[in-house]
């Protein structure tokens, strides 16, 4: 279908060295691209991206976090880390996962942005209070580092929660005045993958998307990528018939949650939360935390541990079965502006009307009062 480029350091080439074949190659273009939503010819045009795009460098930074997506990102299939980290991108700064430690690991980093044109990853939220103490590395606050990194950087890439809107550590009280990055970077596309922790699926699509496109993907209006949180979950949840059947689990291990039939009255949250879990899964798509046997908690939402709690708490009762409208008044009702705009959209019109090299940076100004109030006047069962 393509000729194998000839350049040494394009990323088809690195991928061929380690026996990675050309139908493999090919393979994961036409995965990515559905992925993405795009249409199925598109998939040419992200493999002769590839073939000729340089490995970005890439500097992952690590704040108030738990790691949680750094495990995420070292546990992806297809393709594996290794190939991430070796052929795809060029990870030169990684706390957990690189091999120099102390000055020579930020040495690395400075390395890097100097030389410019890098990609940003943030994970875990930046505390702003007392001068921003409550986490320094290498004898600079998280404040310092994240505005030394973006300088010169072709794009910030925000993975999980806590680096896209603050995540728990900036719940109510907020004792670090965590807040996340959006709130502190300006001049840089910027694009939020929310999640606790993310689907590395998308991190791998989203940085696909910027070679091929020049530009980070179309978002919604809190920074997320419409390809992968354009839906809500529970449109195309496996759940859904049981849902319109009226049938639930009431109880954890009941005759109905052996059944698998819906959670929604065990606190499912998926009514008013956007993202393609259902669709992408976790561990090499073997499963997700709803095929799983448990509510989704909502973790791709804004200040979801303020609005969606507690978890095992029910949204308010809907007025009937199986009809749509009603569950479009609890989405809204909970997450407030949130949910508004983008769930009766398709994806890919979406895409079709970003023009390519457009770099979409939206700023994340969410009132988390209104989204509280918002729910609280919903009512229902608590």
């Amino acid at each position: 279908m393509l000729e194998t480029s000839t350049r040494q350091d394009s990323i088809v080439e690195s991928l061929l060295a380690r026996g990675v074949t050309r139908r493999r190659f090919l393979e994961f273009c036409a995965a990515t691209t559905a992925i993405l939503a795009l249409p199925v010819t598109y998939e040419t045009r992200i493999a002769e991206a590839l073939e000729t795009a340089d490995k970005p460098t890439l500097v992952w930074l690590e704040f108030q976090d738990c790691a949680g997506n750094s495990e995420s990102f070292l546990r992806a299939r297809d393709p594996g880390v290794a190939d991430i980290v070796l052929d795809i991108l060029s990870v030169d700064y990684h706390e957990t996962i690189m091999a120099a430690a102390g000055h020579q690991a930020e040495a690395a980093r400075e390395e890097a942005i100097a030389r410019g044109g890098h990609i940003v990853v943030v994970e875990g939220s930046v505390p702003t209070a007392a001068n921003g103490v409550y986490c320094t590395i290498g004898g600079k606050t998280a404040q310092q580092i994240l505005a030394e990194t973006v300088k010169g950087a072709a794009a910030v890439i925000n993975t999980g929660t806590c680096s896209a809107y603050g995540g728990i550590p900036a719940a109510a009280p907020n004792p670090t005045g965590a807040v996340g990055v959006p709130d502190l970077v300006s001049g840089v596309p910027v694009v939020n993958l929310p999640g606790c922790p993310m689907n590395v699926d998308n991190l791998t699509a989203t940085i696909v998307h910027f070679l091929t496109f020049g530009a980070l993907p179309a978002t919604d209006e809190v920074g997320r990528p419409l390809f992968a949180y354009g839906e809500r979950i529970h449109d195309h949840c496996e759940r859904r018939a049981h849902f319109d059947a009226g049938q639930f689990a009431l109880e954890w291990g009941d005759e109905g949650h052996r059944k698998g039939w819906c959670l929604y009255k065990m606190g499912c949250k998926g009514p008013s939360t956007f993202h393609n879990c259902p669709s992408q899964r976790w561990n090499g798509g073997t499963s997700w935390p709803i095929g799983a046997g448990h509510g989704c908690v909502g973790c791709s939402e804004p200040f979801f541990w303020d609005t969606m709690t507690p978890i095992y708490g029910r949204l308010p009762a809907p007025p009937g079965f199986g009809v749509t409208t009603s569950l479009e008044r609890i989405g809204a009702g909970i997450v407030g502006l949130t949910a508004l705009g983008f769930g009766a959209h398709g994806v890919a019109k979406a895409i079709q009307r970003k023009r390519v090299g457009d770099a979409v940076q939206t700023p994340v100004e969410i009132d988390r009062a209104a989204l509280r109030k918002g729910r609280d006047e919903e009512g229902g069962e608590r």
